[in-house]
């Protein structure tokens, strides 16, 4: 195969570095809170979205908005949602004000687990970017992950 462009190429072997990176945290993840708390990646991912809610106006998330947060479709997400709560992690119960709206809350046996979970979750995303960034095609990535800060951070 001819390349006559090395930057597509440059760019395509980035991103398949990104995906890289992505996966293994992924799976060092699932690996850990599977183990300790038989909870999947995106199990955890959708308790810990769904604890952020609050009371109020535009305090709980919309199915479709819970579905953006954890990278899900909204079907899938409405299944996971199911899963959990068949499990007693949540809760779903009609909007007071629009009886059309579903809500889905986290219950206290979720908000307990959650809470087991949280730093089982954040040692082995910090194992997992330390190992990747042992490799050099993936410590920059893992360099620009962690100068990331969200604004709660700041």
């Amino acid at each position: 195969m001819n390349v006559t462009d090395p930057a597509p190429t440059a760019l395509a072997q980035g991103w398949c570095a990104l995906s890289l990176l992505h996966s293994r945290i992924e799976t060092h993840i699932e690996h850990a809170l599977q183990a300790g708390h038989d909870l999947s990646v995106r199990e955890y991912s959708l308790l810990n979205t769904l604890s952020r809610q609050y009371d109020g106006p535009g305090g709980h998330l919309q199915m479709k908005q819970v579905a953006e947060a954890v990278v899900l479709s909204q079907s899938a997400t409405t299944r996971l949602v199911t899963r959990l709560e068949n499990r007693g992690l949540l809760n779903r119960y009609l909007c007071p004000t629009d009886r059309r709206g579903i809500y889905t809350d986290v219950s206290e046996a979720g908000n307990a687990l959650l809470a087991e979970a949280r730093p089982t979750h954040d040692h082995a995303l910090r194992e997992a970017l330390g190992t990747a960034a042992e490799n050099p095609e993936l410590a920059p990535l893992v360099r620009a992950v962690e100068a990331v800060r969200t604004p709660e951070a700041v």
